[in-house]
């Protein structure tokens, strides 16, 4: 089966490289952004990778590295996750609230 080229090529400035280095090393990053930062950096150093291949590398599975990928040649590079759409949650337990319907 012939190897397919992503139709999303990303490039990455030197700023956002040496953040995604930045973020890649930092021991208190979140995890997610760290496995985006080391997705960031090997799409620079083979830009041709698989998907597959560039998802083994990374910790992620193939399908999130299209998604970042396409995300990333459409919309503009970031580590961050874009905001929820709906409704925020509303959930907040109140001291009253805590004991009900536990049967305590």
């Amino acid at each position: 089966m012939p190897r397919l080229v992503s139709p999303h090529q990303v490039t990455f400035t030197p700023e956002q490289l040496a953040q995604a280095r930045k973020v890649a090393a930092a021991r208190s990053a979140p995890h997610r952004e760290v496995q985006r930062a080391q997705l960031t950096l090997l799409l620079a150093d083979t830009p041709t990778i698989s998907h597959a291949r560039a998802a083994q590398g990374c910790g992620l599975s193939p399908d999130t590295v299209y998604e970042w990928r396409r995300r990333w040649a459409t919309e503009g590079w970031s580590l961050q996750d874009l905001p929820r759409s709906g409704r925020p949650r509303a959930f907040s337990p109140t001291a009253d609230d805590v004991g009900e319907g536990a049967g305590v």
